[in-house]
């Protein structure tokens, strides 16, 4: 008996301005939920330069590999030699507003904006609680997105359903 054609393999890019907290979080959940039909990557369009301590302490506390995250530039992705992209998602509010570069493969876009838990101001039982509900919240709409017929939707409606999980409402409480 022959072996199963293997899966198709997507790749997806999470945007955010800084590139070291909600980009970061959604790269890891995509790479560990998603792992052999997913590849995720992040990037900012103002990258910090590191990501977030507190990101790191709570992708630390979930068992992901956080050695070789990094905050970078979204032009990483958008040059000559870039991979071709299969799905670009902004994850807060900033980045979605701003003027994207031409990403090689023509990816399917959509915005899924989260509160940045890094502007969180509070004492840190709190601000890593915020962390952890936003990495939840990430990780809800990445579960409903793998979840998805990819190869058996028609664009349209493919584009349809990214837009919905980007506009559906993930409460902390749900999540927590």
């Amino acid at each position: 008996m022959a072996d199963p054609m293997p899966e198709r393999s997507y790749r997806v890019l999470f945007l955010c301005t800084g590139n070291s907290a909600r980009s970061i979080m959604a790269e890891c959940a995509l790479n560990r939920w998603g792992a052999r039909r997913f590849e995720a990557f992040s990037a900012g369009s103002h990258p910090t330069g590191e990501v977030h301590p507190m990101a790191l302490q709570l992708l630390r506390q979930f068992n992901h590999q956080t050695d070789v995250l990094r905050s970078k530039s979204w032009d990483e992705f958008a040059g000559p030699d870039a991979l071709p992209l299969n799905f670009v998602f902004t994850v807060c509010d900033k980045a979605a507003g701003e003027v994207c570069p031409i990403w090689p493969g023509q990816p399917m876009t959509a915005h899924w904006g989260v509160e940045d838990p890094a502007a969180f101001i509070g004492p840190d039982e709190k601000k890593l609680r915020m962390f952890r509900d936003i990495y939840f919240q990430l990780e809800r709409r990445i579960q409903i997105f793998i979840s998805l017929p990819i190869a058996s939707l028609d664009r349209l409606s493919l584009q349809h359903r990214l837009d919905e999980i980007g506009h559906m409402r993930v409460d902390r409480e749900a999540v927590s």
